[in-house]
């Protein structure tokens, strides 16, 4: 069974993992009731109407397992990392549930109803999760890919030697291909003396990707076009990797793939939308945050004195090219730069306050960016900004760079939960690909998504300094 995508974010296997989860979830309510209270009918008699519960009950579970990393296709974690992951997640969702239950009380459960049906949800939790650990590598959810090319375009497949991001295809051969430059991929060769479909159909292939090195006057058009009419779906290379790595390669694109792709589209229902979920979510932020804003301000003045200033204003670049000043805490000492050069925030730096090094790796430093939300400068989600004067030179440099600065600037972002913290010209490449990625397939689902795993980078530490 292939492993189709939803917006290229979401994964059947996953979709399949999260159903049962979720399903489970819901299902242990009932059990507790009948644990507690010995029927359903002596419950619902004490309670009332049990379905509220379990469909609240398993709304938030589900929803602090998705915020701990638990649905990402591409998570690379031990079978005793994923059992923390669940205990962090319901842990977090009693705290959520307990506030519900004391402004709904048509939600709620007592303490020991609760405390069962979470026992029995982590329980069946737990035994689907070492299923599905055990199996997740298996060939039955993978794409059987073929790959006609072999030279240095289908390089870029081979390069993906970690299980993790193998886990979407298994390439059942290579053809070598016209125009190639030379024949870089040795392993899975597979013979040219058939046609196409016949190959394609001895290998059981489910999909094409064709990475030939160049096209012109190459490409078997009438042999692609019978693979696709008997149900073998052709594919490029660059949207192949943009499906299973989340990026996009901009060392393989050229301005006409930009230009006729699907995606990278301006909606203005979509930028209402967003703005609304700016907005209220921003408010709620305040609502919530003020007291660790309170702290963090007081831990500042407490290090470095009554007269140190509690936020940092630097010049970034937004939205179409537009300097806004971005707020935050601050994290390094005054004179970070004594001599107005703007240098790379380094790993350990030595400007970093003992304070500031605490609030970078919680990102309690980005609180304040709620301000630069509601003045519409940023968005909740969206590419970081860079300073001026890195901007000026990544643009001459870095071929696309300037299209980060077709949308606003986010608190997170994509590349923010792809990769680690950007510190270098490379970095900056690297998470420029995962930047076009969301340009190219935002929506308000890959917008929740990220805002829920940003959870999993602040619970986990990922990629600060």
């Amino acid at each position: 069974m292939p492993a189709w995508s939803i917006n290229r974010s979401v994964r059947t296997p996953l979709l399949l993992l999260a159903f049962i989860e979720l399903a489970a979830i819901f299902f242990s309510v009932y059990v507790s009731a009948w644990v507690v209270y010995g029927s359903l009918s002596n419950c619902e008699g004490e309670l009332g109407t049990l379905s509220p519960k379990g469909a609240m009950f398993s709304a938030v579970m589900f929803t602090s397992l998705v915020a701990t990393g638990l649905y990402n296709f591409h998570q690379r974690a031990f079978f005793h990392e994923i059992l923390a992951r669940v205990g962090v997640a319901f842990a977090g969702g009693a705290v959520i549930l307990s506030a519900i239950f004391y402004v709904g009380p048509v939600f709620y459960m007592p303490i020991k109803m609760g405390g069962v049906s979470a026992a029995t949800a982590i329980t069946i939790l737990v035994l689907i999760r070492l299923f599905f650990h055990r199996n997740a590598d298996d060939n039955v959810f993978r794409h059987r890919t073929l790959v006609y090319g072999s030279g240095r375009r289908s390089a870029a497949i081979a390069e993906m030697r970690r299980r993790a991001d193998r886990r979407g295809f298994y390439i059942v051969g290579n053809v070598p291909a016209p125009g190639d430059a030379s024949d870089l991929v040795k392993s899975d060769s597979a013979s040219t003396e058939v046609s196409l479909l016949t190959l394609a159909q001895e290998l059981r292939a489910d999909e094409i990707v064709v990475a030939m090195d160049d096209r012109r006057g190459n490409l078997p058009i009438r042999e692609l076009l019978d693979c696709k009419l008997r149900g073998i779906s052709i594919i490029d290379l660059v949207e192949f990797l943009e499906r299973e790595t989340g990026k996009i390669r901009v060392d393989l694109v050229n301005p006409g793939w930009l230009i006729f792709s699907p995606g990278f589209r301006y909606s203005r229902a979509r930028f209402a939308m967003k703005r609304f979920v700016d907005i209220v979510v921003s408010l709620i932020g305040i609502v919530i945050g003020w007291p660790l804003m309170v702290l963090v301000s007081l831990a500042i003045k407490f290090e470095e004195g009554i007269s140190a200033p509690v936020l940092y204003r630097q010049e970034r670049v937004g939205l179409n090219g537009d300097v806004f000043k971005v707020l935050k805490f601050r994290s390094m000492r005054v004179d970070a730069e004594a001599d107005g050069e703007a240098i790379w925030a380094a790993e350990n730096d030595p400007r970093t306050t003992r304070t500031g090094s605490f609030i970078r790796k919680c990102r309690l430093d980005e609180l304040p960016q709620i301000i630069n939300v509601l003045k519409g400068e940023m968005s909740l989600v969206g590419p970081r900004p860079e300073r001026p004067e890195f901007v000026s030179s990544l643009q001459e440099k870095i071929p696309y760079y300037s299209e980060r600065h077709s949308v606003k600037p986010g608190v997170t972002g994509w590349a923010q939960l792809r990769y680690t913290y950007g510190s270098s010209e490379e970095d900056t490449i690297q998470k420029l690909q995962y930047d076009l990625y969301y340009i190219k397939n935002q929506s308000i689902l890959l917008d929740l998504i990220i805002i829920l795993q940003t959870v999993e980078v602040v619970l986990w530490g990922k990629g600060s300094r």
